[in-house]
């Protein structure tokens, strides 16, 4: 059927607004799954310290005569004084004057109240990235900012790595924060290997000896396939019956010492970034004994506004609290291949 003359179609409009759908759709990856697994804290300075317990050996001649007159004296069980320094994320959300007036296609998103959320989440991301990186704890100085140490800097009992590799340091031997972070093999000339089965076995045996009980195997897209197709079927798919659809992201890991959930993290850096032999860690945790405290949690103030623009800044300040790095462990110096 013709279409009678002179109806304006939208083929004639030259100005209809983009459908860009108001509130906007966003490709790039949010979830932060160590955040979300770890407990938040509060800290009460830049260098923050825990205290961690450690029961004494068992005492397999503990046996006493009755009506012992003089029972000796056993020795004390003290803490150790753990610390890390906390660090300041920032952004800053600018718009001009103009922006924020117009009522322009995807408002919504060049405005500053959503630049302001946009930013908030750019953030958590760096956080995720920074939280897990191998980097030692440093105090900074005027000019200077402060890091706290990251998760694989923490590690240094249940740990595998390969010939060149070396566990990280604290700086009180025993206790303290840690000052220099692990060198992963290929730094030294190493070899990096594909990810055994066989080695994550032993982590999992060897912190559940230590006494803790892991939950959790964080690794990177190249490992988390390699699960998949590699490793024998202890490796299940979870599915959930309710609503019908199999969840691809997350699998569980049936161990002799109980069920792991293996969880792929977008922000798992590689060890050393700045070389071309890069490598990868498999982390196996128990979120029980790890959190994120905060000097300053989220927060946003505006900035003075400088000519026709308005700003935003957004921060926060927060550190790694490692309550016993006995409770994790760390495959290190691992390929991203899959076989």
């Amino acid at each position: 059927m013709a279409v009678p003359a002179n109806t304006s179609e939208t083929y004639d409009n030259k100005v209809i607004r983009e459908d860009l759908q108001e509130a906007y759709t966003m490709i790039s990856p949010e979830e932060t799954p160590f955040q979300m697994a770890v407990r938040t804290e509060t800290a009460s300075n830049t260098l923050f310290e825990w205290p961690v317990v450690e029961l004494a050996a068992v005492d397999s001649a503990n046996r006493v005569i009755e009506g012992e007159a003089a029972p000796g004296n056993d020795a004390p069980t003290l803490a150790s004084r753990f610390s890390n320094y906390t660090q300041i994320s920032d952004k800053v959300a600018s718009v001009s004057h103009s922006a924020q007036s117009v009522d322009a296609a995807a408002q919504n998103i060049q405005r500053l109240s959503q630049q302001i959320v946009i930013k908030m989440k750019e953030m958590k991301r760096d956080k995720e990235t920074m939280l897990l990186s191998n980097i030692a704890a440093a105090a900074g100085s005027s000019g200077t900012a402060r890091a706290t140490a990251g998760l694989p800097a923490w590690l240094s009992t249940n740990t595998i790595f390969e010939t060149g590799g070396a566990d990280p340091t604290l700086s009180g031997t025993t206790e303290g924060f840690p000052n220099v972070a692990a060198v992963a093999a290929s730094e030294n000339a190493g070899a990096s290997v594909l990810f055994a089965e066989a080695n994550l076995n032993t982590i999992i045996e060897n912190i559940w000896n230590e006494g803790g009980n892991p939950s959790l195997i964080m690794v990177n897209s190249g490992n988390k396939r390699r699960i998949s197709s590699a490793f024998s079927g202890n490796s299940t798919r979870y599915k959930d019956v309710s609503d019908k659809t199999v969840i691809n992201s997350v699998d569980f890991y049936d161990s002799d010492f109980g069920e792991l959930t293996v969880v792929p993290n977008r922000f798992l850096p590689t060890n050393n970034p700045d070389d071309n032999a890069d490598s990868y860690n498999v982390l196996i945790l128990d979120p029980e004994y790890a959190a994120v405290a905060y000097l300053d949690e989220v927060q946003q103030k505006p900035l003075a506004e400088t000519g026709h623009s308005m700003q935003t800044l957004v921060w926060c300040e927060y550190g790694l609290q490692m309550d016993n790095e006995k409770a994790h462990g760390i495959i290190r110096d691992t390929t991203n291949a899959i076989a």
